[in-house]
């Protein structure tokens, strides 16, 4: 399909390319994107991007190579490279210390704009800031769109999509587990689980991660998940039909944020009013555990990370000794990398009629991080290229990209599989 004419140097810019995250990125768009896409890396260093640049001109030397681009961490420096290009991906985090140089220049020069951030409060933050000014602007910009958090929004998505169009129907429920994570974090991650209390307040955080937070449409309007029994909120244990036994979730509460946001937007976007999951949506997340005392040994350890990101002394101490950023798993171990998430979402009937109900499962072989690169690549192939609905600038979420989306990303890899829930 072709690129829409957008009248800019770049179709799209890799922003940290050099980077863990960046560099897979740009290896991804380098084989897998068309040949003649005009795009540049982009960083603070010129010998580390020309790195990058050989390393993309070795896997794929019959394409139009990336230019380089020299950008401070600064407004000046990002507002003249967000004006050279259609697009900008940004993987230069944490985000809450050094993401808002990028999204602002963005927004106020009608880029569209991807990153991969699990922040919560900088997402909450950003919508408060640039909203207006993304919708004045044109940009079509999303945050959130690694594996921290887009996964189970498109699950969300997919069901929800399944039980509309297949039942005519709303949806009640969503529960979605991550059924198989196999996978080792990078230093990106580690430093942004311990540096984001140096970022943001607990005020803050409290605010970010409350229900419906984020969504635009007014929070009291939708259904809260149901409140866990006591035996799941002292031990994370919990057994959901067609789910199996589960246990608390680490991105749970940044994965509930983002769907919820979708909840809000869709109504509130006029090409996507159609798409709306329901009026008494809920939306959980669990982990499946291998059995039930590991499950429990999840919640624990989950506690136990919060009070050491609670405690300054702890914190530091701890981040001081983990693998820092720029660095990550080994490229051939990670090869060896498994991801699959698994939902269930019940349609919400009138008249107490007996539920009807589909399943989805998302799964992925192969480095987590490389998927980030996919994931990344191929939305910003989704905006370049395909009839995805959005006709105005703001502040969206992955499954705001719709069914092209998932399609390219299950050509890429990143497969999706959704069915009638069999009684």
């Amino acid at each position: 399909m072709a690129r829409k004419d957008h009248g800019r140097q770049y179709d799209l810019v890799v922003f940290g390319a050099s980077g863990y995250t960046g560099k897979y990125t740009a290896q991804y768009i380098t084989t897998h994107l068309p040949t003649d896409l005009k795009w540049a890396v982009a960083g603070r260093s010129q010998a580390k991007l020309e790195q990058v640049v050989a390393l993309c001109r070795g896997l794929n030397p019959d394409r139009e190579q990336p230019s380089i681009e020299i950008c401070n961490l600064t407004d000046e420096d990002l507002a003249k490279l967000a004006q050279k290009t259609f697009l900008m991906i940004t993987t230069v985090g944490p985000y809450g210390k050094l993401g808002e140089h990028a999204f602002s220049a963005c927004a106020h020069h009608g880029t569209h704009y991807l990153d991969v951030t699990g922040e919560v409060p900088f997402v909450a933050k950003m919508i408060t800031k640039y909203e207006a000014v993304a919708t004045a602007s044109g940009a079509r910009m999303f945050p959130q769109i690694g594996i921290e958090s887009a996964p189970a929004d498109l699950v969300t998505w997919s069901l929800a999509h399944f039980i509309r169009t297949t039942f005519a129907l709303p949806t009640r429920d969503v529960t979605v587990s991550i059924h198989t994570l196999k996978s080792a974090p990078s230093g990106g991650t580690l430093a942004t689980i311990f540096t984001i209390l140096n970022n943001f307040s607990l005020a803050e955080l409290r605010a970010a991660y409350a229900p419906y937070a984020l969504s635009p449409t007014p929070a009291t309007v939708p259904s809260p998940a149901p409140r866990p029994a006591l035996l799941t909120r002292l031990t994370g244990l919990a057994t959901v039909p067609h789910l199996g036994l589960l246990t608390t979730s680490l991105a749970g509460a940044t994965d509930a944020a983002l769907v919820q946001r979708t909840w809000g937007l869709l109504p509130a976007t006029a090409s996507r009013e159609h798409e709306f999951y329901g009026p008494n949506f809920s939306f959980r997340e669990f982990m499946r555990p291998r059995n039930w005392l590991t499950g429990i040994g999840v919640h624990l350890g989950l506690m136990l990370l919060g009070l050491v990101m609670a405690t300054p002394f702890l914190r530091d101490l701890v981040a001081a000794r983990v693998v820092q950023p720029g660095e990550g798993p080994d490229a051939e171990a990670a090869k060896g990398d498994e991801l699959e998430y698994r939902g269930v979402g019940m349609a919400d009937a009138d008249g107490g009629e007996e539920a009807e109900g589909a399943v989805c499962r998302a799964w992925y072989r192969g480095s987590a991080y490389y998927l980030t690169g996919i994931l990344l690549a191929e939305a910003a192939a989704t905006l370049l290229e395909d009839d995805h609905g959005l006709t105005t600038g703001g502040i969206y979420t992955p499954a705001c990209l719709g069914q092209p989306f998932i399609d390219r990303l299950d050509r890429a890899g990143f497969h999706f599989e959704t069915k009638r829930l069999e009684k």
